[in-house]
């Protein structure tokens, strides 16, 4: 069966990809080992955070989580491995957390977090796509004095356009939840928020209409490659599919990647999410970050959403009651209780690079194959960039060294 242009993963990555090529004029074939409607991508906390956020591998990171640790706080867990490739992960991600690669990436986040919201509100207007799209800004909420202080002396030149400094009545406004254990907050006014789920399905119904083909609930297995091209993609199914040319979308899984000979710089790190229903009266009115916890609180038009957690070194795709008790023990150490209605608790894997910049780009070797991996906790903010960059690189049939935004922002070039 020939196709034109396959993308393997049908996460929000992939379908950028999709959506871009389909509007340059490709035929576009989506394969995916489920039905889409429950992946990484859909348990997203919807927070578009390009703007004055740092990145994970950020200056006192490891001193403030061993902190955090110790107060059993902690949003980060590493379990005993064997695996090196993990270790390896960990030294690169330690060797990142200084003030010039923070830097650097912040700029990156900004230039290209700032593209993909203009991406997605074009969507919205061109598209008639109903994201449940807010750009009113990130509340970053402080729980440690340190972080709080070393945040104020970073933002102590006025900026009315960028940012405010709230004081607690006005924080209250913001999350009526909070309590007086805040040390401070931060609103952040050009980052957005959406609806994940509602995007994911949303993106996926377009694309269906203008054309995209979606062949779910089939594993691909294995690459046919030859004279250093990809002859044919196997699947589980046992159909083959001969494209002219392939994007490797599997967010957290590398298995076909390896059938490449290929070694990515990646750890896949497990993260949860709890949606629910509180009173209308106090639901946060825009997202908010607990930024010594990382947590999120997403507000939704139906419902609300928590995401928190990184387990490093975990292989089991269950929710484990453990951590979501963490999560709420943690969240309600500086709010008032109240009843999470109609709770649905989700877990999935994230493909963090140690910088947290994705591997994007044409393989060296393999001629027809381009990798759009490693968007990490964020996919979401990053994926029309990414999509649009891909599809300058495949439609124009240019080089890696030919495309500003892979030489920028790929971690095969960082």
């Amino acid at each position: 069966m020939k196709k034109d242009i396959v993308i393997i993963g049908g996460g929000i990555v992939g379908l950028n990809c999709a959506y871009f090529l389909q509007k340059a004029g490709r035929q576009v074939t989506i394969i995916d080992e489920n039905d889409i409607t429950n992946s990484t991508s859909f348990g997203n906390a919807g927070l578009l955070s390009s703007y004055d956020k740092t990145p994970l591998s950020y200056p006192g990171v490891v001193t403030n989580t061993l902190k955090l640790m110790l107060k059993g706080q902690s949003p980060v867990i590493l379990h005993p491995t064997t695996d090196l490739k993990i270790y390896n992960w960990l030294t690169k991600f330690i060797l990142s957390a200084n003030e010039k690669r923070c830097k650097k990436t912040m700029m990156l986040f900004e230039k290209f977090g700032e593209i993909s919201l203009q991406f997605y509100e074009q969507m919205i207007k061109e598209d008639n796509l109903d994201f449940d799209y807010h750009r009113d800004g990130m509340l970053s909420v402080f729980t440690e004095d340190k972080s709080y202080e070393d945040k104020l002396k970073k933002y102590n030149i006025p900026d009315d356009d960028r940012f405010e400094i709230l004081n607690h009545s006005q924080i209250k406004e913001y999350v009526p939840t909070i309590t007086s254990k805040a040390k401070g907050a931060i609103l952040f006014k050009k980052n957005a928020h959406f609806d994940s789920r509602r995007v994911m399905s949303e993106l996926k119904r377009h694309l269906e209409e203008i054309g995209v083909e979606f062949i779910l609930n089939e594993r691909v297995e294995q690459l046919d490659i030859k004279n250093d091209k990809i002859k044919y993609i196997i699947t589980s199914s046992g159909n083959q599919y001969k494209a002219e040319h392939t994007i490797m979308s599997t967010g957290y899984q590398t298995l076909l990647v390896k059938q490449c000979n290929k070694e990515l710089v990646m750890t896949p790190a497990k993260g949860y999410s709890i949606t629910f229903e509180m009173p209308t009266e106090l639901k946060p009115k825009t997202s908010t970050l607990f930024n010594d916890l990382f947590i999120v609180m997403t507000p939704r038009r139906d419902n609300v959403r928590l995401t928190s957690k990184l387990e490093i070194g975990s292989t089991d795709p269950k929710v484990i009651q453990k951590q979501i008790d963490s999560i709420k023990n943690n969240f309600f150490t500086y709010n008032q209780s109240f009843d999470m209605k109609n709770e649905v608790t989700w877990t999935g894997f994230r493909p963090l690079t140690p910088n947290d910049i994705p591997l994007i780009g044409k393989d060296e070797k393999i001629s027809n194959l381009t990798y759009a991996m490693g968007l990490g906790w964020l996919g979401m903010t990053f994926a029309p960039a990414v999509g649009s960059i891909i599809s300058d690189l495949i439609v124009n049939d240019k080089k890696n060294a030919q495309s500003d935004g892979i030489l920028l922002f790929s971690g095969f070039y960082q």
